[in-house]
């Protein structure tokens, strides 16, 4: 008898495809050809094991798939523009432009003038909204746009002979990639204590600094991965650069500032963008992203290669060698094109009082957040936050109920979870990110289920708390063994 899958009404349950599988129906069906080599010279190759479907099955098979992904189009994703941030679809119609799409990099370049200008504008754009305009648009991706940034400090550093300069400074509550980026650049790292203000104080800096003769420079987010804006960076920024460092300025939470203020004028020397968060696009699921720095003039020189030059009237791609400073090439070409389509349309389309406003829109709903949850769940640090607030289960988790409980229970009523247990700095976090173009209405409805989770679990009911989510396609997995025993390889039976 032919098994029937478990399916409700339209809410699919899609198996495998090698589970579809029959060796009768391919979706081609054509003869071994005999006696013929490859034109390549290569040998047969062996049978790979793909499962053997036909065209319409493959179809439905991946188009049911993809209407269990759940998006900003889908619904309030309280990540923000962490991962999923809306993006307005001007956006990709310009990026779908037949002079855009279908561009190769290695085209001569007359015949690219069109994208170079774009690129020379979007440099110019970065360089007057962040008051650094050095910019260089080739790094991929925010942790790209790290690397890049430090190479910079580096390459600055040893120009000048100071070789003792072998210590980066980050604070504990730092993203991982800002330890690891400086660890790969040969620098030894030394935290800041962030102790119980979450910002990183004149006091533990100092401290950090000492005498500051081995210190190359700092890695700050501000705001913060706490959501908060560190109040001292501008006296901390001093005493950095009349020790003789750097100040990089991760700018993953630029979002928050864009438009209200210039980086440079909090002291930062170089810093990454990542348009793929503060100019819109989402990057969730896996790319793609990109991640420019920004740097001072003096810097400049030793940013990485190659940047767009415009000579009178005509763009070109900077030649090798033409910037002996430089830090070197990052990548095989010039960054991740599309998305300075995106980012400039983006900009373009906001105009610079557009941007600020999207920047107090972001914080207003951000503190609106918490404004409402602050008598249900504890708040770490007092005061209001930027574009995210930072809430954590120290109340629910005397009942028994853990920030796991809380985000599944999300899932339940329809809703991604926030970003959960995460900074680590905080114990059991939920870090909300709402970002600008949700409605009070959508923010209501969230609030509603948070305040309802708190009240269930103030009245004793949690049980159900601890089973959820029973509607959604798979019900809670045992993460610990998934984690420990992970199955990563589907045997055909």
């Amino acid at each position: 008898m032919t098994q029937i899958d478990d399916t409700r009404g339209l809410d699919y349950h899609e198996s495998l495809l090698w589970e579809k599988a029959r060796s009768d129906t391919p979706g081609v069906d054509l003869p071994t050809p005999e006696n013929k080599p490859l034109r390549t010279g290569q040998n047969a190759r062996a049978e790979i094991g793909l499962p053997q479907i036909s065209e319409p099955q493959a179809v439905r098979h991946f188009v049911r798939l993809s209407t269990k992904n759940y998006s900003i189009d889908h619904g309030f994703f309280p990540l923000g523009s962490c991962t999923m941030k809306h993006n307005p679809r001007l956006n990709e119609k310009m990026a779908r432009l037949p002079g855009f799409a279908h561009l190769h990099p290695l085209q001569p370049m007359e015949t690219t003038q069109g994208a170079l200008a774009l690129m020379c504008e979007l440099q110019r754009w970065l360089g007057e909204l962040t008051g650094l305009p050095g910019v260089c648009l080739t790094p991929a991706a925010g942790a790209h746009g790290e690397l890049a940034g430090i190479m910079t400090i580096r390459a600055a550093h040893l120009h000048k002979g100071h070789h003792h300069k072998t210590v980066i400074l980050v604070p504990d509550s730092a993203h991982g990639t800002n330890p690891a980026t400086a660890a790969m650049c040969g620098y030894t790292i030394r935290t800041i204590p962030t102790r119980e203000t979450g910002r990183v104080t004149l006091s533990a800096f100092k401290e950090a600094l000492g005498d500051g003769y081995d210190v190359a420079g700092m890695m700050v987010t501000n705001p913060n991965t706490c959501g908060l804006f560190e109040k001292d960076i501008r006296e901390i920024s001093d005493l950095l650069h009349k020790a003789g460092g750097y100040f990089y300025g991760d700018g993953a939470n630029f979002n928050a500032l864009v438009g209200k203020i210039r980086p440079s004028d909090l002291g930062v020397d170089v810093m990454h963008i990542n348009l793929h968060k503060t100019f819109s696009t989402p990057h969730g699921g896996g790319g793609p992203g990109s991640g420019p720095i920004c740097c001072t003039p003096e810097l400049a020189p030793y940013m990485p290669t190659p940047i767009v030059i415009k000579d009178q009237n005509t763009y070109r791609l900077e030649q090798a060698g033409e910037r002996p400073t430089s830090c070197g090439q990052l990548k095989g070409f010039h960054g991740q094109f599309g998305m300075h389509v995106r980012a400039l349309s983006y900009m373009m389309s906001h105009g610079k009082d557009g941007l600020k406003r999207v920047s107090e829109d972001a914080v207003i709903h951000a503190n609106y957040i918490l404004s409402q949850l602050q008598d249900d769940y504890h708040v770490p640090y007092a005061g209001p936050c930027m574009h995210e607030c930072l809430l954590t289960d120290k109340i629910q988790k005397e009942k028994g109920v853990t920030t796991l409980d809380i985000a599944k229970t999300l899932i339940e009523y329809g809703m991604h979870p926030m970003t959960v247990y995460f900074p680590l700095v905080v114990q059991g976090a939920m870090l909300i990110e709402p970002t600008e173009t949700e409605s009070q209405a959508e923010l209501d409805r969230f609030i509603h289920v948070m305040k309802m989770v708190a009240q269930d679990v103030t009245a004793g009911r949690t049980d159900t708390l601890h089973t959820y989510p029973v509607s959604a396609p798979r019900r809670r997995l045992d993460e610990v063994k998934a984690a420990k025993e992970p199955n990563l390889r589907w045997k055909v039976s």
